[in-house]
């Protein structure tokens, strides 16, 4: 809304120092409670610890509406603030990460992470107190050279969804493990307009951990209208005239749930299905892109706010 009323240069200013404190005070907070989750891992200090990342994800929403002149929410089906999700979206900036976060409808919204943000001063902090995990590429030289560092994203990623159980909580995984861009589609040669292609390891071993427990799938597609190239300086000079996010509640398909690592049949299953999904979302996107209004009436649980 600030957007509205500020000139450019300042409201870059206001936005970018609102986000900034948020991710200062509250990473501090969090971490802290990590620390302590350290020595005394029971539930009291989870849920503070939770309770505080609320309180980041609430100052990302006050950033979006702040510099952002409309947003859409559509959700084709019902949100629930005790359940479990998997969310799949795509992925075009940083902001998505904001933006998803600052919803309000998801229950503890949490990501895997690329290994390079452990790094990043209380980014890295905030999501290792969360057991978020963080995922290492390593290149197929390395991999020659040291089989077993095959297995450690795999390892890594089962042991943070064994403590997601706990609390009700949204796995967030941007399926394509990049962010899209011009370049990177044609180095592809991806077979999709809007979308990189999809990479299904993240999602098979958290479904192989959490299948049972997962309530739904959330099958989510974010498009940004802007004026530039850059969805962040728009962002930041209030040239993003609207966001629209349209989430697909999907019911978790069981054919999904196997031993993706070991299991070649399985994994070529997944990897079919998967890109099955990823056609459909990439027609949807289009068709977002076409017609920027919502497509979906919403239908939230209210206690999920």
């Amino acid at each position: 809304m600030l957007a509205r009323w500020l000139p450019a240069p300042l409201l870059a200013c206001v936005v970018f120092l609102g986000l900034l404190m948020n991710l200062v005070v509250w990473g501090l907070i969090v971490f802290t409670l990590g620390l302590i989750k350290l020595v005394f891992r029971v539930r009291p200090v989870s849920v503070l610890l939770h309770l505080a990342y609320k309180g980041w994800c609430i100052g990302n929403a006050w950033a979006i509406k702040a510099a952002c002149t409309e947003l859409h929410v559509n959700v084709k089906g019902t949100l629930k603030a005790d359940a479990w999700y998997l969310l799949i979206a795509n992925h075009q900036s940083s902001l998505d990460i904001v933006l998803l976060t600052a919803l309000g409808q998801l229950p503890a919204p949490k990501f895997f992470l690329k290994d390079e943000l452990k790094f990043v001063p209380f980014v890295g902090m905030g999501a290792w107190a969360m057991d978020m995990p963080f995922m290492k590429r390593v290149s197929k030289e390395k991999l020659a050279k040291n089989p077993k560092l095959k297995g450690m994203d795999v390892e890594r990623t089962k042991q943070s969804c064994r403590y997601f159980r706990t609390h009700p909580t949204t796995i967030i995984n941007f399926v394509e493990g990049s962010r899209f861009s011009a370049q990177k589609h044609a180095q592809q040669q991806s077979e999709f307009t809007h979308l990189l292609r999809p990479k299904a390891g993240g999602i098979a071993f958290a479904l192989e951990v959490l299948g049972s427990q997962f309530d739904a799938m959330l099958n989510t597609s974010v498009v940004y209208t802007g004026v530039s190239g850059s969805i962040l300086n728009d962002f930041f000079t209030g040239k993003l005239s609207s966001i629209q996010v349209d989430i697909d509640v999907m019911p978790i398909d069981t054919s999904l749930i196997g031993d993706y690592q070991s299991d070649r049949q399985f994994r070529m299953e997944f990897q079919d299905k998967l890109n099955q999904i990823w056609h459909a979302k990439d027609q949807h996107i289009a068709q977002m892109k076409r017609q920027p209004q919502p497509q979906f009436h919403s239908k939230m649980d209210e206690s999920a706010t």
